[in-house]
């Protein structure tokens, strides 16, 4: 890595993007505003197969009902344990 070189000022998105399509970013660290943020890692995403048939009437209802698959899923998935916890 050579020597931090000072940031020039952008007045735009593109010119700042142009920059450094040309230039190395590792030259700049030292110069770089420091980012300050949160990240919260304890929600999960999780996939399950579905089969051919069962997504492509899951997809008609979603669009049917202008909502995500992927919300039709977890309310029907809450609903089915809810009443099963209820049996146990």
């Amino acid at each position: 890595m050579s020597e931090n070189k000072e940031l020039p000022k952008f007045d735009s998105i593109d010119e700042l993007t142009e920059f450094f399509d040309e230039n190395d970013l590792g030259d700049y660290l030292e110069n770089m505003p420091e980012a300050d943020f949160e990240v919260n890692l304890e929600k999960r995403t999780y996939f399950v197969a579905v089969d051919e048939e069962l997504s492509r009437k899951l997809s008609e209802i979603a669009k049917r009902e202008h909502l995500p698959s992927e919300q039709i899923v977890n309310k029907w998935l809450r609903e089915k344990i809810s009443n099963y916890s209820e049996k146990v």
